[in-house]
């Protein structure tokens, strides 16, 4: 994050060319535009990354209720802070603004991403409700006409979204939802016989108190049970060299 704006081509390009890096999978989030378009934004505001506030006069403005031209507009890297203090994109704005420093539809970053190597992805569903519903019919679609569905784990914060696709998509990879998280964590303390889940991977927060309520979801007790069940565990977010070399 201190090398490359965010979610930005200019990020998934420097991790592609730079010979430093030897990336295997990608993670990004995905909200429905206005005009019902998969684009990528951690956040469903856009003020933290971009220059919203000043393109469109308010503060606060939903990705869903802009239509992908009119986010389009945005400068995505305007508030981006390298880790050595510097603005590099701030004063970048309008028609000043690269391309690879605008917001990203899926199948930009995919046709990008397919052509540059063979990659493997965590996509995450940030919306919920009926729009997070649709979001997930069409990432579905879109990962199935590309041959991508064996090569890509969908996570979503949203239980009804996880649910929903367990019932529609059972071909998917899916990470448990935080409702089957609290599940899957009891069931591992009191080693359960009988569990069963419909999702094969465990996405669970690690280092940060507040993410996971100061439980210690890094156990070998938690990692044992989830072996034995055949799910993959995938830690985040792993900043701190005293967690690595514990985990």
């Amino acid at each position: 994050a201190g090398d490359y704006p965010e979610e930005t081509l200019a990020a998934f390009r420097g991790c592609v060319e730079d010979p430093d890096f030897a990336v295997d999978y990608f993670e990004f989030d995905l909200h429905m535009t206005a005009d019902d378009i998969l684009v990528l934004s951690h956040d469903a505001t856009l003020d933290r990354v971009s220059d919203a506030a000043a393109v469109f006069g308010a503060e606060n403005v939903l990705v869903r209720d802009k239509t992908l031209s009119e986010l389009k507009l945005l400068n995505m890297a305007a508030q981006f802070v390298t880790d050595a203090g510097e603005a590099p994109y701030a004063g970048l704005h309008g028609e000043a603004v690269p391309d690879e420093l605008r917001i990203l539809s899926l199948d930009e970053v995919l046709d990008y991403l397919t052509a540059a190597g063979e990659f493997r992805y965590i996509i995450e569903i940030k919306d919920g409700g009926e729009t997070g519903l649709a979001a997930a019919d069409q990432l579905y679609a879109t990962l199935k006409e590309r041959g991508l569905l064996d090569r890509v784990i969908i996570g979503s914060f949203r239980d009804e979204v996880a649910a929903y696709i367990t019932v529609n998509y059972p071909d998917t990879h899916r990470s448990a939802s935080p409702e089957e998280v609290v599940q899957f964590y009891f069931a591992a303390l009191t080693g359960k016989k009988d569990f069963t889940c419909s999702y094969d991977v465990l996405q669970l927060p690690f280092g940060d108190a507040r993410e996971s309520y100061g439980l210690n979801l890094g156990t070998t007790t938690i990692i044992n049970f989830a072996h034995a069940h055949d799910l993959a565990m995938q830690y985040w977010t792993v900043n701190d060299e005293a967690d690595l070399a514990y985990l």
